[in-house]
C-alpha cells in the first residue's frame, strides 16, 4: 500500500505530491549533510549589523508570495525574523535563479518546512530587521500543515491552537505555534537548575536511585507493576525514593538529593499525574526545625529570582513563614478540637462538616480529609503546617515534647501542598513496629489498591545505625505551577498522561 493510498487530508495529499516533485528535480527533501549555522535569530536582533552575511536555519512560519519579490518569516529556537526573497538574488544548489524562485519557492515550499537560508541583513523602509535571502536550502519537508494563528493590527489573536486536549496530545505543535508554552518549559529548566546550584553550593551530593524496585516503599500508594524475565521476579516503578536515600545517609554521606521521577497508579486531576517529579533531600545530624529554616532560605532564593513573573501578587514570600500545628489549624477553621478524639468521634465530626467518611477509613485518613477540605485552601502565603498526628506519619520521629504527634511539616502555598518534611525515624525497632501496624490496618480495611509490605533490607540498614536526619520532598511540578501561574499540572509537563485516541494514538 502506498502512503498516498491511505486516507489523508486534501492538504496533506497536495504536500506529498510536492515532496515527490522535489525528488524528481533531484532535491532531497530530507538531506543528511550538516547545515552550518553561523548565528541565531536572537543574536541577529541584539547585535544587528547592516549588510552582514549570515547563515541561519529554522521553520518557515509565514510566506507571502508577490511578483518578483516575496516576504516570509523564519523561526528558530530563539525567535523569529523577517526574510525577503527576490527573483534576481535567490538560488539553490540544484537550480538557477529563475527556477529557484518560480518553481522551488512559489510552488514547492510550504509554511512549516524547515529551511536553511544564507543572506545579507538589511532594514526595510518600515525599519524592520530583515534577511535578504541569497541561497535557500530545504532541510525537512513538512507534509502536515501547521495551524495558522492570525494576529490583527490590534494584536487580537484568531484561530489560535488553543484546544486543551489537542495541545496536550500534540505538544510538538503547541511548542511551534505558542511561544508562551515554550517559555513555561524554559523557565522550568531554569528553576530546577537554580535549586541544583543552591544545593550544590551547600556541599550536598546529587545521586540516582533505582526506579525499578522489588518492594515499593517510602509512601503509601498503588504502584505500577512489571516483571523481570531474567530474574524471574515482579518489579515495581518507584512510588518514592526515600528509603534508598536514607540508605546512603546510613552509608556515610552527609547530605544527598535527587530529582526523582515517581510513578503512582492512581487518580488524575489538575494537581495529580501518574508520573511526577519530586526533589528529595536528606541531611544528617539535622531535625525538622532546621529543615524549616533551610526551606525558607531555599524558597526565598527561588522566589527572589522568579516571582517577578507571578500574577499572584496577593502572595507574600516574606520570611519567616507562618507556622501552625495541624490540629490547631483544624480547630481554627472547623471549631472542633480533635486532639483527643478516637476514630468514631472523627467520623461524627466529618458527618457534621459534610466530609466524606466511612467505617473503613483510618483515623489518619479522616484527619487528612478534614484538613484538606476545610483548612488547606486558607493558606495563601507560605505556611508551615507542623506537628502531624503520629498515625499520619509512619516514617517520622515521635514529637520530642508532645504526645501522639510527630515531627513533621508540610509547606502550603496558595492553598496547595508544595513540600513535606520530617525528622526522620531512625529507631529500627520503632520503625518495624509502625510498619507492621500500618499493614494490619490496611488488611483490616481491605485496601488492595495500596501496596504495603515491609522492606526488610531497609530495616536491616537502620539496624546498622542512621544518624539523626532531616528529610524533605518538594513537589517540583507544583512549584513550577506556582511560579508560572498555571493551575493545572498538565500545563507544566511536556507530555501529560492521556487516554489513547481512537486508532491507537496516545
Amino acid at each position: 500500500m502506498s502512503y498516498l493510498s491511505e486516507q489523508q487530508s486534501e492538504q496533506k495529499i497536495v504536500r506529498i505530491k510536492k515532496l515527490n516533485q522535489l525528488k524528481l528535480l533531484g532535491i532531497n527533501p530530507y538531506p543528511s549533510e550538516e547545515y552550518v549555522v553561523t548565528t541565531t535569530i536572537c543574536n541577529i536582533r541584539k547585535n544587528f549589523t547592516e549588510k552582514e552575511s549570515i547563515s541561519i536555519a529554522g521553520r518557515l512560519i509565514r510566506l507571502r508570495i508577490l511578483g518578483k519579490a516575496s516576504f516570509g518569516e523564519i523561526k528558530d529556537h530563539t525567535g523569529c525574523i523577517q526574510i525577503y526573497f527576490t527573483k534576481d538574488h535567490l538560488f539553490s544548489d540544484k537550480m538557477g535563479k529563475d527556477d529557484t524562485y518560480n518553481i522551488f519557492l512559489k510552488k514547492l515550499i510550504d509554511i512549516g518546512d524547515i529551511i536553511g537560508i544564507k543572506g545579507v541583513l538589511f532594514k526595510t523602509k518600515m525599519n524592520e530587521k530583515t534577511v535578504d535571502v541569497h541561497k535557500l536550502t530545504l532541510l525537512s519537508k513538512s507534509i502536515r500543515p501547521l495551524p495558522q494563528v492570525k494576529v490583527d493590527k490590534n494584536k487580537k489573536i484568531y484561530d489560535a491552537f488553543s484546544n486543551t486536549e489537542q495541545r496536550y496530545r500534540m505538544r510538538y505543535v503547541d511548542l511551534i505555534v505558542n511561544d508562551h508554552v515554550k517559555n513555561i518549559f524554559l523557565k522550568r529548566t531554569r528553576i530546577i537548575q537554580e535549586i541544583r546550584n543552591f544545593l550544590d553550593k551547600k556541599g550536598y551530593l546529587e545521586v540516582d536511585t533505582p526506579i525499578l524496585q522489588s518492594i515499593p516503599g517510602g509512601a503509601v500508594a498503588r504502584p505500577f507493576e512489571t516483571y523481570h524475565n531474567t530474574l524471574g521476579i515482579p518489579l515495581y516503578l518507584r512510588i518514592a525514593n526515600e528509603l534508598y536515600l536514607k540508605r546512603l545517609i546510613i552509608g556515610g554521606f552527609n547530605g544527598v538529593y535527587e530529582f526523582s521521577r515517581n510513578f503512582r497508579n492512581e487518580g488524575m486531576d489538575r494537581i495529580h499525574n501518574p508520573e511526577f517529579t519530586v526533589l528529595e533531600l536528606y541531611v544528617a545530624y539535622k531535625d525538622y526545625y532546621w529543615m524549616m529554616n533551610f526551606t525558607e532560605k531555599l524558597m526565598k532564593c527561588i522566589f527572589n529570582k522568579f516571582t517577578k513573573d507571578i500574577d499572584n501578587n496577593h502572595i507574600s514570600f516574606k520570611t519567616p513563614f507562618y507556622r501552625i500545628s495541624m490540629l490547631d489549624s483544624i480547630k481554627k477553621y472547623t471549631g472542633f478540637d480533635i486532639k483527643k478524639m478516637d476514630k468514631e468521634d472523627l467520623r461524627t465530626v466529618c458527618k457534621k462538616l459534610h466530609i466524606e467518611e466511612n467505617v473503613k477509613m483510618s483515623k489518619a485518613k479522616l484527619i487528612e480529609n478534614i484538613f484538606e477540605e476545610k483548612c488547606e485552601k486558607h493558606y495563601i502565603n507560605p505556611t508551615f503546617i507542623i506537628d502531624y498526628p503520629i498515625e499520619m506519619s509512619p516514617l517520622t520521629k515521635k514529637h520530642r515534647h508532645i504526645e501522639n504527634l510527630s515531627e513533621r511539616f508540610e509547606l502550603i502555598i496558595n492553598g496547595q501542598e508544595i513540600a513535606n518534611a520530617y525528622s526522620e525515624l531512625n529507631d529500627p525497632i520503632d520503625q518495624l513496629n509502625r510498619l507492621r501496624e500500618q499493614i494490619k490496618l490496611s488488611e483490616k480495611n481491605n485496601k488492595k489498591d495500596e501496596s504495603l509490605s515491609i522492606d526488610q533490607d531497609f530495616i536491616r540498614a537502620l539496624e546498622f545505625g542512621m544518624p539523626p536526619t532531616a528529610g524533605i520532598g518538594i513537589g517540583i511540578d507544583r512549584l513550577i505551577m506556582l511560579l508560572t501561574n498555571k493551575n493545572s499540572i498538565q500545563e507544566v509537563l511536556f507530555f501529560p498522561q492521556m487516554r489513547t485516541e481512537k486508532g491507537g494514538k496516545r
